[in-house]
């Protein structure tokens, strides 16, 4: 085991720990930087001109649904796929709704859950189908908001509700059917991670990590650096960290936080959260690497018949 001496005693300024990130090489996934040589900021928004970041969602449409744990955690996981391909070929969405389907005694519903839940599901399924599969309708068996209360047979965990084909319309004798061999990702690990210095280390050697925070101060939030400290630390939500910035005017390290309200709210759906655990955003955390993932699928009929 390595030990590395701290060089200096002494911190000027939050920049002081760091190296300057055009001094900053990329490490392998297979060596994990001691916390004196991190960046003084990094994004997989943006690694030398190239997003590794998949897009932002909304958990509250078509109707409000409290499925932020599995929102953070899988969009996280999409995120660590998309790095593992190194970025290249069309983004892979990964289905929400069947976690939210089938993994309602591990992971949770429309009512809450757990973002380390949802691995463990992940996990314990072996996979989790592409989104094109079974798209996102915020809707649980539980669920009687909106139309969640007339659409209970698309939330029960069946086989056309893991992975659905439709033929034609009914009123020319079209059904929907469930479809046995389709696009899919699985992972090998999951874990969980706490603490500024431990958060750093893996999001920047394996991708972006599902945390939770206290949304409550920040539901109105308009911009700029959350940095409250005195701010309750208690979790009522789950939100995916993609990495961190700094602001040389007020010498302020941040998390880059991505939400999943939307990108009418906050920045395009970010938000800045001072580091220093503030909001509780350091307290839990969780992450999973990805094992497998389809690049080259088995050509269903549009009906599904031959799958």
């Amino acid at each position: 085991m390595k030990i590395y001496i701290l060089l200096s005693l002494i911190t000027l300024s939050a920049a002081s720990e760091y190296i300057l990130l055009e001094k900053f090489i990329h490490p392998t996934k297979y060596y994990m930087l001691p916390y004196q040589s991190l960046p003084l900021e990094f994004s997989w928004a943006n690694v030398n001109g190239t997003s590794f970041i998949t897009r932002t969602l909304n958990q509250h449409i078509p109707q409000y649904c409290g499925s932020c744990w599995a929102h953070g955690a899988i969009s996280a996981l999409a995120d660590r796929i998309k790095i593992a391909r190194n970025a290249k070929g069309p983004d892979i969405g990964l289905s929400i709704q069947y976690v939210l389907n089938c993994g309602k005694k591990i992971a949770g519903s429309c009512y809450g859950g757990s973002h380390h839940g949802a691995y463990e599901f992940i996990k314990q399924s072996g996979l989790i189908p592409y989104e094109s599969c079974q798209p996102y309708i915020a809707c649980s068996s539980d669920s009687n908001e909106g139309f969640c209360k007339d659409v209970k047979y698309l939330t029960t965990c069946q086989a056309e509700n893991i992975c659905r084909a439709c033929s034609t319309f009914t009123a020319n004798n079209g059904k929907c059917v469930g479809i046995s061999s389709f696009p899919n990702a699985s992972i090998s690990n999951y874990g969980s991670v706490r603490g500024e210095k431990n958060m750093k280390i893996e999001i920047l050697n394996r991708g972006p990590i599902a945390c939770g925070i206290n949304a409550s101060p920040v539901l109105n939030y308009k911009g700029g650096i959350f940095s409250d400290s005195s701010a309750s630390k208690e979790i009522d939500h789950i939100v995916s960290i993609i990495g961190w910035g700094y602001e040389k005017e007020t010498d302020k390290q941040y998390w880059i936080v991505r939400n999943s309200w939307g990108e009418y709210w906050g920045e395009l759906g970010y938000i800045k959260v001072q580091t220093g655990n503030v909001l509780g955003l350091e307290d839990d955390c969780a992450w999973a690497t990805p094992d497998s993932w389809t690049e080259y699928n088995k050509p269903c009929y549009e009906d599904g018949s031959n799958c």
